[in-house]
């Protein structure tokens, strides 16, 4: 499901050092250890979710963030849950990825409406939690390119 990430994060994690503050504040690690907590956390609580509990709700911020396919920057702030340590070790990167990567297979036994809450897009079925994933994922690859330029 998110293979391609992956593929990109593995060959990103040898410039984890470096940064570009006309781009951002944190370096390319920190983004990728963000990108991999977001998916372990939000794997986590997916799994864990009661599906009878899921309630679809119409949700326009989601809707349009889903359709145009990415994520405006600098405009969200991420919960202390899945925010990187001051020191990000490559070993913990490696780890986290072999994580998501068993993670996001799991997901494919999950029911359909087991579901992720996401402070602004409410909650997520198993697809669109998926497609959370995908976009959040490629808006830190994104800025990971642009930190590498």
């Amino acid at each position: 499901m998110l293979s391609k990430e992956f593929s990109f994060i593995k060959d990103f994690i040898k410039f984890k050092e470096r940064e570009n503050l006309s781009v951002s504040k944190a370096s390319v690690g920190w983004h990728l250890d963000h990108s991999l907590k977001v998916i372990n956390s939000v794997c986590a609580t997916l799994g864990v979710s009661n599906a009878n509990d899921y309630k679809k709700e119409f949700n326009g911020l989601r809707i349009l963030t889903f359709t145009l396919g990415f994520f405006p920057r600098g405009k969200a702030k991420s919960p202390k849950r899945v925010l990187p340590p001051a020191i990000i070790k490559k070993k913990d990167i490696e780890n986290q990825l072999e994580e998501a990567i068993k993670n996001i297979a799991s997901i494919k036994e999950l029911q359909e409406n087991q579901y992720f809450t996401h402070p602004l897009f409410k909650q997520l079925n198993k697809k669109q939690t998926v497609r959370f994933l995908k976009l959040h994922t490629n808006h830190h690859l994104k800025i990971i390119r642009d930190i590498l330029k």
